[in-house]
């Protein structure tokens, strides 16, 4: 898939005027989920923008207790009718646990694939035997692989296989809930380029091959100064020191 370089992630965003905000600014992929419960906010931020819907790539995800056969499809249909929208271009496996069962799962993601309900399957906090597995049984490729990704965990072993695969890898928290805030080199170089330790984040991210971004923001000042990272370039040198300040600790599990 050609995914923008940052997207919005909209957990935790109550208000379609929100989304339709951000579709105005630019953004243009919308990342949702069906255990968010809030796949109707997104619907309507969607319908309200001055936007067509051709330009927009809508994903969302199937949450464990959904991944039975019967289940995927049902749930697929709710979210559809939630969003109000007649398919997603990207749907996931949220997380491979619970109703999980690859043999069962990820076949009936390929029917609805062909069905056109959804334009592509991806998958979400897989290890790599899980991706392994996965692209064994599924006939779709895997066009995306969301996992919690920021300069604090930076997922190495994951961006070399979405490398090797052609696939992107979705960086979800890509702020790690604020803490790139406090540290202190980021700090250091967002100083460098005058700006924040959220850009300087968000451009590393961007700077890398296979990585988009799904950093969720409510207010103008945040929508703008995250879809704007995506124009800063950062020196070599600053990558490399990025690269090295991994502190290996997961915030979500």
């Amino acid at each position: 898939m050609d995914l923008p370089e940052i997207g919005l992630g909209t957990m935790g965003i109550e208000e379609s005027e929100t989304i339709a905000r951000a579709i105005e600014l630019g953004y243009r992929h919308l990342d949702t989920a069906q255990i968010y419960d809030n796949e109707a906010v997104v619907g309507r931020g969607i319908e309200q923008a001055d936007v067509p819907r051709e330009e927009l790539i809508v994903a969302t995800k199937v949450w464990a207790d959904s991944l039975a056969p019967e289940d995927v499809r049902r749930s697929t249909e709710e979210s559809l009718d939630r969003l109000g929208v007649d398919f997603v271009d990207l749907l996931y496996v949220h997380r491979p646990i619970e109703t999980y069962d690859p043999e069962t799962t990820l076949p009936a993601f390929d029917s609805i694939r062909e069905e056109g309900l959804i334009g592509n399957v991806g998958v979400s906090n897989f290890t790599t035997d899980q991706l392994d597995e996965a692209r064994k049984v599924l006939d779709s490729p895997i066009a995306a692989h969301q996992v919690e990704m920021h300069p604090l965990y930076q997922q190495s072993e994951l961006l070399q296989y979405a490398r090797d695969d052609g696939h992107a890898l979705v960086a979800y928290s890509p702020l790690a809930q604020g803490a790139v805030f406090e540290n202190p080199e980021l700090q250091e170089i967002a100083t460098k380029y005058e700006t924040t330790p959220v850009q300087v984040s968000l451009a590393w991210l961007a700077g890398k091959e296979n990585v988009v971004s799904i950093p969720k923001a409510s207010s103008m000042e945040h929508l703008e100064a995250n879809l704007a990272a995506a124009d800063l370039r950062l020196d070599p040198e600053d990558y490399e020191r990025i690269g090295g300040i991994e502190s290996g600790e997961k915030l979500f599990e």
